[in-house]
């Protein structure tokens, strides 16, 4: 009796340290490299504002983020990997607005109310821009508003591919504005557009400033207004915001990371924690204005309150266009 008392005492230690033993190894966040999954081409502008902040996170997580870049299909490819992958902290996304109009155009049944924002990147900006070679070279955005209501279509306005993120910027200044724009739009988005407007084919277009810098510093094309919430960093801030001159417009682009749906919150908060690390750093301040994005911190929380708001003003111009093709 005693003998059996002795066995399953030993057994009762054994288990005892296992379980004391696992369990710090269990509760540790990352043990092992982490994807991170990207709905753009590596270079482009999601990509490339992404990548200096996750190194930050990597050093700060003590575990290696590999890149993964799947585009395509207006990002969803990479939305619908992070979506099925497992929640467990080693499969992580770049989100972007795309996933509020992919919903809304029914290329997906999903958006970013699906997963677990964890932080922002920057904020992508779209601003007007005019051309200098056209018989309307427009000096101030006034001028095109007036002009377009006293001769609607007449003006011209290339624009990123129908349901893109400044076709969206353009089609809602023209909500606003209560003007009618003959909008040609463009088989892709900044450099195209830009091509367009530089060499006098079209008098407008919406753009992010990245794409218009060099041609704005040379004097091709001129900078009338910016569609973000606020006004582009120096030297281009001498033009107004639309907001400023009464307009309830204000569509920009918001990078952000995100996790699957029930990843579990000890892992969605170690990410919460080293992103707000990594781009509230001064260097990463820097690296965004020098590319024309512009920073600043959102919670988790505000970032589904921007892209909610977002999605009133998508649904309501993709409604318009008779794009609108919501899957449930």
């Amino acid at each position: 009796m005693k003998r059996k008392r002795r066995i399953i005492l030993t057994v009762l230690i054994a288990c005892s340290a296992f379980t004391w033993g696992i369990a710090p190894a269990a509760e540790k966040y990352p043990v092992k490299p982490i994807d991170f999954i990207v709905g753009v081409e590596a270079g482009a502008d999601g990509d490339a504002i992404s990548r200096p902040a996750i190194a930050s996170v990597s050093k700060i997580l003590g575990q290696p983020i590999m890149f993964v870049n799947k585009p395509g299909a207006g990002s969803s490819i990479a939305y619908r990997t992070v979506l099925q992958a497992k929640p467990d902290g080693y499969t992580i996304g770049w989100g972007s607005n795309t996933l509020v109009s992919n919903k809304l155009q029914g290329i997906t049944n999903f958006d970013y109310s699906d997963f677990l924002p964890l932080g922002p990147f920057a904020t992508y900006f779209p601003v007007i821009v005019a051309s200098t070679k056209t018989s309307r070279p427009f000096k101030t955005v006034q001028e095109v508003i007036a002009f377009a209501k006293a001769n609607p279509n007449a003006i011209s306005m290339a624009t990123a591919g129908i349901g893109m993120n400044w076709w969206v910027a353009a089609m809602d200044f023209t909500r606003v504005t209560g003007t009618q724009i003959n909008m040609i739009p463009q088989p892709g988005a900044g450099a195209l557009c830009m091509a367009q407007v530089a060499g006098g084919h079209t008098d407008l277009t919406i753009v992010a400033l990245g794409a218009a810098k060099s041609m704005v510093d040379s004097g091709q094309v001129r900078l009338l207004a910016s569609l973000g919430d606020k006004r582009p960093a120096p030297p281009y801030d001498q033009i107004p915001t639309m907001h400023e001159l009464g307009y309830d417009t204000g569509y920009e682009s918001l990078n952000f990371a995100m996790a699957p749906p029930k990843t579990p919150k000890p892992i969605v908060d170690s990410w919460v924690k080293a992103l707000k690390t990594a781009v509230s750093d001064p260097a990463y301040v820097k690296f965004c204005t020098e590319r024309n994005a512009r920073w600043e911190y959102l919670t988790p929380e505000q970032i589904t309150a921007t892209l909610d708001k977002r999605k009133v003003v998508v649904r309501e111009i993709m409604a318009k266009a008779g794009i609108l093709k919501e899957a449930q």
